[in-house]
Order: structure tokens, then sequence, then C-alpha cells
């Protein structure tokens, strides 16, 4: 099936994607301003649809955009465009921005926001990355401070990843004032003496779906678990790193900045969460 015969929902239809238009004038096109959610389906079946709809209408409340329909309306929503994809695991991709207006910075009033979702088959980590690990290099986080809302304009990322792209490596580590944030679109975790570490849940990082999923994995394997401000320093002298995002599920890094993390292969803590985020996909 051609991507862009598949089914996509915008304003209230369900049309081809390559139908799909929106006027110039909207504020997400012309500021960025709106906002998005990427929800997993493995089998057809949403994976913690409720969590992402509650950052969805965090987010929507941060930046005082109206949320346009109702948690059944967006399950239904998202349960017809899961039903019409040809592929059992995908992505579903919604964006809502502040709708179309006259371009001006202050935000319009009696517009209603523009609402856009479409799916993608999602290709799970195969072996040579769950296996062999990823490569990331360390970046500082140019980023503006308010990470923890899921905003489309996602500039600084883009720019964050594409230094990794150039290098031939898989992500980045990004930093502010010499502690971790994230990478460009994970959550990264550090391992160090069978603890798993977490920076905060503030406004540098976007808290993840899988941030409290892997806190859970953790609490079910009496692995010990840890939030708080670390520091570079520790996390180039981990036993272990990890990142976590939809598309990526749960992966290790295995080097850093050219050097090895730990023995240079996924360690332990790794693979019992791996064990653990496996099994609960499996029993959706």
């Amino acid at each position: 099936m051609n991507p862009d015969d598949s089914l996509c929902y915008l304003n209230g239809e369900y049309i081809p994607l390559a139908s799909a238009r929106i006027p110039v004038l909207d504020r997400g096109f012309i500021f960025g301003d709106g906002i998005y959610e990427v929800v997993p389906a493995y089998r057809k079946r949403p994976f913690r649809l409720e969590q992402h709809l509650d950052r969805l209408q965090r987010s929507l409340a941060e930046v005082r955009i109206d949320n346009p329909y109702r948690r059944d309306q967006w399950r239904s929503l998202i349960g017809r465009l899961i039903e019409s994809a040809p592929a059992e695991d995908l992505v579903v991709y919604l964006q809502v921005t502040r709708g179309v207006a006259k371009r001006d910075f202050a935000f319009p009033a009696g517009v209603a926001p523009t609402v856009f979702a479409m799916t993608s088959p999602l290709t799970r980590p195969g072996a040579a990355q769950r296996d062999g690990g990823l490569r990331a290099i360390s970046v500082p986080d140019l980023r503006w401070l308010r990470c923890d809302i899921k905003s489309v304009s996602l500039l600084g990322a883009v720019l964050a990843r594409q230094q990794a792209a150039e290098r031939g490596l898989d992500e980045v580590v990004q930093h502010r004032d010499g502690r971790l944030t994230e990478g460009s679109a994970s959550n990264v975790w550090v391992v160090k003496a069978g603890r798993v570490m977490a920076p905060p849940r503030d406004n540098l990082i976007l808290e993840g779906i899988r941030y409290g999923f892997v806190q859970e994995l953790c609490e079910q394997a009496a692995i010990p678990f840890e939030v708080r401000v670390i520091s570079m320093d520790e996390v180039r002298s981990a036993d272990e790193l990890m990142l976590s995002a939809a598309t990526r599920e749960l992966l290790p890094i295995v080097e850093l900045d050219g050097h090895r993390i730990g023995d240079g292969r996924p360690g332990p803590v790794y693979r019992q969460l791996r064990r653990g985020y496996d099994a609960a996909i499996a029993a959706l």
C-alpha cells in the first residue's frame, strides 16, 4: 500500500493522506504553535493510550489551547485509524494547533484548533540495536526552557539529532550546565552499581510515557531507582546507559563520544528491563 493512500484524520474528516491540506496561515505552520503526541500500537492495540492522552491534555493546557475532543472521542478517532491501517504494529501521530488566523503573535480569538492524525508502520528495534547497542555523542542542550511541553516546535531537537546523523551515530545525549537532560527524542537512563538513575521530571526534559513504565519495570525487578540531577561526569563513568522512546522502546547506549560505556556491550540491568518490556508488550 502506498503510504500516501493511508487514511488520516483532519478536522472531522477521514481522508487519504495525500489529500490532506491545511491553510498556510495555520499557526502550527507559521509559528510552530501546537502540540503533538505519538502513540505506539502493537498488534493493533494501543500501548499506554490513557497516559498519552493525559500528556496531550497537559501540554495543551500549558500552551492554553482548549482540548477539542473528549477522551472518548480521542479513543474513537485513534481506534478507527488503527483499524484502517494495514500494519499490525504502528504509531498514531496526533497534532493539535491553535488554528488558522491572521499572522499575529498574540492568541487569536474565536479560532477553532486544527486537529490532524495519521498512522505509520512501527518498525521495532532489531537484534543489531537490541544486542549490539547504540552509539551517541554528547552535545549542549540549546533548546528552550519548556521541554516538558510536547510542542511541534522541534527545531532544537532536529539540529541536535543532525549532529549525530552526520557522524553516522544513533542519538545525542544532551546536557545543560553540566547536568544530563535527555536525547533529541528520548529519555536517557544511567546505571551505576545496579541502580537506575533518571533526571528529574522538570521543565528541562519531556517526561516520556516510558519514563513511568521504566520505573515500574525497575520496581517489578527489585532494581533500585533514583530520580535526581545527574552530572555528565556520572554519565561518562556509568556502568550502563539506556534510552527510551515510543518508537525506539528501550535500547542500550554502548558508546558515548567515541568511548565505551562499561565494557562496550549491553549490560545486565538493560537485559533484565528489556525482558520485562517485551513481556508487557506481549501481554497486551
